[in-house]
């Protein structure tokens, strides 16, 4: 058998690890330094907790867990029918799975704050860094396993809320000193927009449509369109829109005078406002901000402020972060007029697009700061007190464990882990107590004693 691993997922070695938790790490010490704390959900969720959640095309993409042990149920005649009509059908069906891997945080989150609403202090800020499953097509950037990194707040309509996690975007874009756009919209700007075209009922066919506009342009979001049911004068009216070109200032007055006659596209226009205008007194380090009226995010479950982001560098052109306002998410579970907001990292695209862009630190390449080298057995016996001294100053250290192997061999293997510095141990230094300590990238050799050693390294 020739070993291998499933389509859109991916093996990480121990460097892509390394950088992959200098991404998490990043994105946790900018959650946790505006007050949001950690929480953990099951990787499979009961499917009813899933379905009806993200859109038919959603739903299509759930990972379904068949039930067990089905070839011994006293129902296996009716599995096996039912398996048929799943597959003719794409319904779900409770003799054959009952449970599916989830497809984000957000809806598990939902569920988890009704679940434990008695416990929890709201608002509730909680941060979530796990692993989704979608059944998608495997693309450059685009996978099958991902890890999704989380921030929410509910229990609040406060728009302060959108402002702080456009500053926290910022922040993280700005730690890992990637270029970055944040596009803003709002839904209630497209419920408008459906509404003043006449086709209030269909909002869903049409942000579903609008949210496909990079990937299929403007002839293929027309056609989809028309096959979902939409007149020829409501897509005529849609196009100015879609081909609107201009300011975020230029692009409020053309919402206003397009949106006059519906009261929750101006609503829209008024929080979008709002944002813009905080974000713009906190003067943002890194990330550009611009209204994009044709932004969708195709998720049924948002009703307000809607945000992507996407590298300004390099060439991924999808979403790295996403997320927006949900009003009533919890309602579906028995916990109404629960308002939340929140975004999502990307962790594997933004990983793609570090890697790409080489801006990885020099510090992330090595998690080994100092090696051991010795020349025998009691040179290494002599090293093993100093080393567990090294590491309990808090540095990063190891010893070349076969002490008969020679100085090249230890010298390669501190090349090929990108270890930084090597202390030498000889007969010399045993006798002195002064260590040789070797900069790997310069060369440069000197004579220390171990204290020195470590206040040099920390």
């Amino acid at each position: 058998m020739k070993p291998g691993i499933p389509k859109g997922t991916r093996d990480f070695s121990p460097q892509e690890m390394v950088r992959r938790n200098y991404i998490f790490d990043t994105i946790k010490q900018v959650f946790q330094r505006y007050g949001y704390l950690p929480i953990e959900t099951p990787a499979m969720e009961n499917i009813e907790t899933l379905t009806g959640k993200y859109g038919e095309e959603g739903d299509q993409l759930l990972f379904k867990i068949l039930n067990s042990r089905i070839h011994e149920s006293k129902t296996k005649d009716k599995s096996k029918e039912d398996f048929d009509r799943m597959l003719n059908q794409s319904v779900n069906s409770q003799y054959l799975t009952e449970k599916a891997l989830r497809y984000d945080l957000t809806v598990p989150f939902a569920r988890y704050v009704v679940q434990h609403q008695h416990e929890i202090t709201f608002p509730f800020k909680r941060y979530q860094i796990q692993p989704v499953w979608r059944g998608d097509r495997p693309a450059k950037g685009r996978y099958r396993e991902f890890y999704q990194c989380d921030a929410d707040v509910i229990g609040s309509n406060s728009l302060i809320n959108e402002v702080e996690l456009v500053q926290m975007i910022d922040d993280v874009f700005t730690k890992l000193k990637m270029p970055v756009v944040i596009k803003i919209n709002n839904r209630k700007i497209l419920s408008g927009i459906a509404e003043v075209i006449g086709e209030k009922e269909r909002i869903i066919e049409i942000t579903v449509a609008i949210d496909k506009l990079d990937k299929i342009g403007v002839d293929g979001v027309n056609k989809e369109l028309k096959e979902n049911g939409l007149n020829d004068e409501a897509i005529a009216k849609l196009q100015p829109l879609i081909e609107f070109k201009g300011t975020t200032l230029e692009k409020v007055n053309f919402l206003k005078t397009l949106l006059a006659s519906s009261e929750t596209g101006l609503k829209g226009i008024e929080e979008v406002e709002y944002i813009f205008k905080t974000v713009a007194s906190l003067s943002l380090t890194t990330a550009e901000v611009e209204l994009d009226i044709t932004l969708a995010r195709g998720l049924n479950y948002y009703t307000g402020a809607i945000f992507e982001v996407k590298a300004n560098a390099g060439t991924l052109t999808s979403s790295i972060c996403g997320g927006g306002r949900y009003d009533d998410l919890t309602g579906i579970f028995g916990l109404p007029n629960m308002s939340g907001v929140g975004i999502s990292f990307g962790a594997d695209r933004i990983y793609d697009v570090l890697n790409e862009l080489n801006l990885y630190p020099e510090s992330v390449a090595a998690s080994t700061k100092l090696l051991f080298v010795t020349f025998g057995e009691a040179e290494q016996n002599y090293c093993l007190p100093l080393l567990a001294q090294v590491r309990k100053a808090g540095i990063n250290s190891e010893i070349y464990p076969d002490a008969k192997a020679k100085m090249k061999k230890q010298m390669s293997y501190a090349d090929d882990k990108k270890v930084p510095f090597v202390v030498i141990i000889g007969g010399d230094e045993m006798q002195s107590g002064l260590l040789s300590l070797k900069n790997m990238a310069s060369g440069e050799q000197e004579k220390m004693s171990i204290e020195s050693i470590i206040e040099k390294l920390k």
